[in-house]
């Protein structure tokens, strides 16, 4: 079999660069897998019996920008004008804790795909002959879209726990509705040792599964396997429910899906509880922040637009509101632009206001009169804030 014509195939300077390394190359992983699921490529990684130092050499001497970006575990990265590609000397493991694993450099392709995860990330592809290499059974598995650990699961996931993730995020990218049973059981027995790696880690494959279409047979095969309890236990007993429904407004109303969105139908609606896990998580400020403004206590959806975001209020709605509400809620909100304030801290201190923290107590009362009673227009303000006694206030 053999690899279909491509776009990424034909990316400026890539033919250049498998001529320096002399027809010592393969495509590996991802590119292959994508193009013959005819899925868009992202990502070009090369594989070579070359050793490092020698690629980056070769690179050089063919005016190639290189980096050593990890070149102690054998990868350099060239720099194309369409794109960076990884290039990564063959490699056999060494020994592994779970976590990381120490390698050691190899001429042997079965060898170094032997190290991979599931047999569809394991196919290789000559780039000149477009010839397609596989050792496990990955093309079988690519055509049933089955995923299947390389060998023993139990041996795999031991190599690297974050495998247990991995599995469900390509059951959900990539699987039908049949689960391999065997693997399945090797997460649930192994899932106590997620407890081991770093939250960043967790929390980076728990987001790539919930970005993806749809994570709905994936999160449920979790839940019902308890896994959710070592990873995130504090999982709200309504996550199945609610990411149910969240999915499946998300496909009526044709909203592109977003993993921030989807980890709050999985939280406990408790904004500090919700503020203690996005911390835990190592999440960045602006995802910590965009899930605690997508929370149920926030009742009126133009208010929180205001106050946050159009997106922030269509996900509210699309996460809490009533089915029967939903459709008008979102038109709206589709339509709708935040009005701009009429008034300034300015306007009070030429009422009679004297400057001072009072100057803004002041304004932030009267703004939160203004959008209980629906952002009236600018005459509503000026009465509202000549009805108020400055006197007092000063």
């Amino acid at each position: 079999m053999k690899l279909p014509p491509s776009d990424w195939a034909e990316r400026r300077g890539l033919a250049a660069l498998i001529d320096a390394l002399d027809g010592k190359a393969r495509f590996v992983g991802g590119a292959v897998r994508d193009s013959l699921l005819g899925v868009a490529v992202k990502d070009v990684d090369i594989a070579t019996p070359l050793l490092p130092e020698d690629v980056m050499d070769r690179l050089t001497v063919a005016s190639i920008k290189v980096i050593p970006t990890g070149i102690d575990h054998g990868t350099v990265t060239a720099v194309l004008p369409d794109g960076p590609v990884e290039i990564t000397t063959l490699r056999r493991d060494v020994s592994t804790d779970g976590r990381r694993a120490t390698v050691a450099f190899s001429d042997d392709w079965q060898e170094d795909a032997a190290r991979r995860d599931f047999t569809i990330n394991a196919l290789s592809a000559d780039p000149e002959t477009l010839e397609i290499f596989d050792y496990f059974g990955g093309l079988t598995d690519l055509e049933q879209r089955r995923i299947r650990f390389i060998g023993s699961a139990a041996e795999r996931i031991a190599e690297d726990h974050l495998r247990i993730m991995r599995y469900f995020r390509f059951l959900a990218r990539f699987g039908l509705h049949e689960l391999d049973a065997g693997a399945f059981q090797a997460c649930v027995d192994e899932a106590p040792k997620l407890e081991q790696l770093s939250r960043e880690r967790i929390a980076d494959e728990l987001l790539k599964l919930l970005a993806t279409d749809d994570p709905r047979l994936a999160v449920g095969k979790m839940l019902d396997g308890k896994i959710f309890e070592h990873i995130l236990a504090e999982t709200d007993v309504q996550a199945r429910v609610l990411l149910d429904r969240l999915v499946s407004r998300e496909q009526a109303h044709d909203i592109i899906p977003d993993a921030i969105r989807r980890l709050v139908a999985l939280l406990p609606k408790d904004r500090d509880t919700q503020s203690a896990i996005a911390k835990s998580l190592k999440l960045s400020k602006k995802m910590q922040k965009a899930i605690l403004e997508r929370s149920p206590e926030q009742n009126n959806i133009h208010a929180l637009a205001y106050r946050t975001s159009v997106e922030a209020a269509r996900d509210v709605a699309l996460l809490f509101a009533d089915d029967p509400a939903l459709p008008e809620m979102l038109a709206d909100l589709k339509n709708w632009q935040p009005p701009t304030f009429p008034m300034t801290g300015g306007d009070l201190i030429e009422r009679g206001l004297k400057p001072g923290p009072i100057v803004a107590r002041t304004l932030a009362t009267i703004e939160q009169a203004w959008i209980d009673n629906g952002f009236p227009n600018d005459t509503w303000v000026t009465e509202f804030a000549d009805g108020l006694d400055f006197n007092r206030r000063t």
